[in-house]
């Protein structure tokens, strides 16, 4: 059986045609369309229409408090598809179509990927990190995804990292742990001008030819994010955090993020090095499915809404 998937981010909708063994058999990206949501949805059908006679029906991935139940967007994701929120995403789709659509938190998403067929496979309580333009992600308590009353549990974007600092946006997780902070970080420490091409292919290349400058900036960057780590553990004793998002494919970042969380996590705690090894030390690795765990996590989230027993 076939699933026409969508993972719909800001700026790009990446799309594939995969079955329930993830096997792919097309994929593709086109930009988002920022205008209306009539736009948007005619967009989705145009790619769906050529292979209605082969798929089941539509995984939607989406940033955004997500009613997945529902197929309603609750509230935030990307300020480009604004006109989503309170509206009934995925019936909408559904009638366009004519074929069943679930829809799925992209977060989220990559979380079930991970839990059911990825790097969290047989954990009790984990975490996903997806970094990317900002911080998304799931939680799993007692093997189970946790959404929340009101669809928002997850989303680290929004936490604060600096209580003396709370009105300043500038603290939030979303611009201290994502991939656009450490891009802006490196561009600062480096005083590039704005036209100089700058990403993560660009960073990382320069980290693993040893640029001080670049190391210096990941050194911190990891900081910024392991502490948000100790943080989750120590309130849910997490047994392994994934981190997810285009950078995670990077050996150095997940090396760097495990260094610094034993050299000044645990060995420069605030109480004591000894009482900070009796706390949870999570296993933090990469996700098994990377920059796709989006994809594969929409597919199986329509997979257990649809077909359960697959």
């Amino acid at each position: 059986m076939k699933v026409m998937i969508f993972d719909v981010g800001g700026t790009e909708i990446k799309y594939s045609v995969m079955d329930d063994a993830m096997n792919r058999y097309e994929s593709g990206s086109i930009p988002t369309p920022s205008d209306s949501q009539p736009h948007f949805l005619e967009t989705l059908a145009q790619l769906y229409r050529p292979h209605r006679d082969e798929v089941d029906g539509i995984a939607l991935s989406l940033p955004g408090f997500i009613d997945a139940e529902h197929g309603v967007v609750r509230g935030g994701g990307a300020p480009s598809i604004i006109y989503n929120i309170g509206t009934p995403v995925g019936p909408r789709l559904a009638e366009l179509c004519g074929c069943k659509v679930w829809i799925e938190n992209d977060g989220k998403a990559a979380a079930i990927a991970e839990l059911q067929r990825g790097a969290l496979q047989g954990c009790s309580n984990a975490a996903v990190f997806v970094i990317g333009t900002g911080v998304g992600g799931g939680l799993i308590i007692n093997g189970q995804l946790v959404r929340g009353r009101d669809f928002t549990a997850g989303e680290y974007s929004f936490m604060n990292t600096n209580a003396d600092a709370w009105s300043d946006g500038k603290k939030s997780m979303a611009c201290q742990c994502s991939t656009s902070a450490l891009l802006d970080a490196y561009r600062v420490r480096k005083q590039l001008p704005a036209d100089v091409p700058m990403n993560g292919r660009l960073f990382f290349d320069a980290a693993n030819a040893g640029e001080p400058e670049a190391l210096e900036v990941l050194e911190a960057f990891c900081m910024a994010v392991d502490v948000q780590i100790y943080n989750l553990s120590v309130l849910l004793d997490l047994e392994k955090v994934a981190i997810g998002g285009g950078i995670s494919g990077q050996p150095l970042l997940i090396e760097t993020l495990d260094r610094v969380y034993e050299e000044k996590i645990l060995k420069g705690h605030p109480f004591s090095e000894e009482q900070a090894r009796s706390l949870p030390r999570p296993e933090i690795v990469p996700c098994a499915f990377h920059n796709e765990a989006n994809q594969i996590g929409a597919l199986v989230s329509y997979l257990n809404a649809f077909y359960p027993q697959k």
